[in-house]
């Protein structure tokens, strides 16, 4: 049974095996391809607060256009009440105003029970179509950052992986903006894969929402928890010996490195296949929808693919678009170098025999990352050699392509840091370097998640690789992230300026 969307298709041993037989050799480096003829088509995360977007949006609009933009994804759904702000909590405590009324009879189809206590605002909501007619008659494709609803669920049991509450809720935002084209979910499906309790959790342990999962479908949980105990136990006890005898022993040295038992092998079957038993249900919901919805969704990189659950191969079928995260940065949260910072740090708190090249080895034998020039956690600190982007990047792009066969269907999200990730901020030549590294590999779009704004040096950047150029014109377009050049000026004009 070979379809990646039937739900019985799990994880064995000769799938684990061949995964991390590709991992170990996967490293090798790759020879950067000339540039495709055809140019990138960059495509604009509108991010939250959406209030930001509602006014001068033709300017924008014009000035992206000009600069090559053909799609937009904007969300989450919510207005402000009071004004807008910005925390790394992720709180958004002031979103508290729903974009639209929800279609009572829509969820109750669906067997959920509607929202309640909806508060709206009349005139941003008129904004809000204002702005997104404007960009549909531009015939770019518009997608949401979720639904602007969800139903709400009468029991656990009723609807374990709240497919029909998504459901409910994406059919009436889609009856509500019949602009859009489809809804995008952040990270299905995903479990955790830090080895430190890092973003609310870590890799060795059973969350209370994954058990009930587990418990709904009728795994043992037990059995599971052995298997998760003995990896957490043999990731306490490396040695110097062990990982210098296996890391360079393929597929078989990483089994015995890691002493991957039957329960071991149990644990991530099941934590796989609960993944593929969700996707599986949002999936058959979303086919019996009137419209037929676009889903997109956003999984962590390849190289961490099959430890958050969300191998490319296994769930692309599930998806008509693929978003990897192309974030690399150094420490906050999601960025490559932070997460294997993060475990080197860890295995090296654990096994105080292991140096840190030890530790570096280790990595690369569980995802196939070995980074160019590193090999303390000090190097992390001194940025991006292009060897960096010319392999890494280049081999992550290459290897989503790979798995969905289909380069129309992938779309990379990039972004370089700051915000909402709380990474060090990865320099406009960094997003050059990035963005030519994953054309080189065969990206055709990537969507740019800025932070929270967009600067200047990277949409001279993008406009100039996907594009026209965009020109300074203090009076014209001004990316809302750089002060224009007037702000200093206190207050006086050049001669021969209005």
């Amino acid at each position: 049974m070979s379809d990646p969307r039937h739900p019985a298709f799990s994880m064995d041993r000769r799938t684990l095996a061949k995964t991390l037989f590709l991992a170990a050799g996967g490293a090798a480096q790759i020879k950067a391809q000339p540039l495709p003829e055809s140019r990138l088509v960059p495509w604009m995360y509108m991010i939250w607060p959406l209030e930001q977007w509602l006014t001068d949006y033709h300017r924008t609009l014009d000035a992206w256009e000009a600069g090559g933009v053909r799609g937009i994804v904007i969300g989450p759904l919510r207005f402000w009440d009071g004004k807008p702000s910005f925390d790394f909590t992720y709180a958004r405590s002031g979103a508290v105003i729903q974009t639209f009324a929800p279609d009572a009879a829509i969820y109750r189809k669906h067997g959920v029970d509607p929202p309640e206590n909806v508060r709206l605002d009349p005139v941003k909501e008129k904004q809000l179509h204002g702005l997104l007619d404007d960009i549909a008659k531009r015939g770019w494709e518009i997608m949401l950052f979720g639904p602007g609803h969800y139903g709400r669920v009468k029991s656990a049991a009723q609807d374990p992986f709240g497919a029909n509450s998504l459901a409910a809720g994406v059919e009436d935002t889609c009856r509500a903006f019949p602009q859009a084209h489809g809804v995008i979910i952040d990270g299905a499906g995903e479990h955790h894969y830090e080895l430190a309790f890092h973003h609310g959790g870590n890799l060795f342990e059973i969350r209370d929402h994954h058990r009930a999962i587990y418990n709904h479908l009728g795994f043992d949980v037990a059995r599971m928890e052995r298997g998760m105990n003995h990896l957490n136990a043999r990731f306490h006890s490396l040695s110097p010996s062990l990982v210098r005898f296996h890391q360079s022993g393929g597929m078989l040295g990483g089994l015995s490195l890691f002493d991957v038992n039957e329960d071991a092998l149990y644990w991530l079957r099941m934590r796989q296949e609960s993944t593929l038993r969700s996707m599986a249900a949002i999936r058959k919901e979303f086919d019996a929808l009137p419209r037929k919805p676009k889903l997109g969704t956003i999984p962590r990189s390849a190289a961490f693919s099959v430890l958050t659950t969300q191998d490319y191969q296994k769930t692309h079928g599930f998806f008509d678009y693929l978003f990897p995260k192309h974030y690399y940065w150094n420490r906050g949260f999601d960025g490559m170098y932070g997460t294997v910072a993060r475990w080197v740090e860890t295995l090296s708190a654990w096994n105080p025999t292991l140096t840190e090249e030890d530790c570096f080895a280790v990595v690369k034998v569980l995802f196939g990352l070995q980074f160019p020039g590193v090999r303390k956690l000090t190097d992390l600190e001194t940025g991006f050699p292009d060897e960096f982007f010319d392999q890494v990047v280049f081999a992550e792009t290459k290897r989503a392509l790979d798995a969905t066969g289909d380069p129309n269907k992938v779309i990379a999200w990039v972004s370089t840091g700051r915000n909402p990730h709380a990474g060090d901020p990865m320099p406009a030549h960094d997003l050059y370097r990035l963005l030519v590294a994953s054309h080189r590999a065969g990206l055709k779009r990537f969507i740019f998640h800025p932070d929270l704004n967009l600067g200047a040096a990277e949409w001279k950047v993008i406009s100039r690789l996907c594009g026209k150029e965009w020109v300074e014109d203090p009076d014209g377009y001004w990316p809302p992230d750089t002060p224009r050049p007037d702000t200093w000026n206190g207050g006086r004009k050049p001669p021969g300026r209005k």
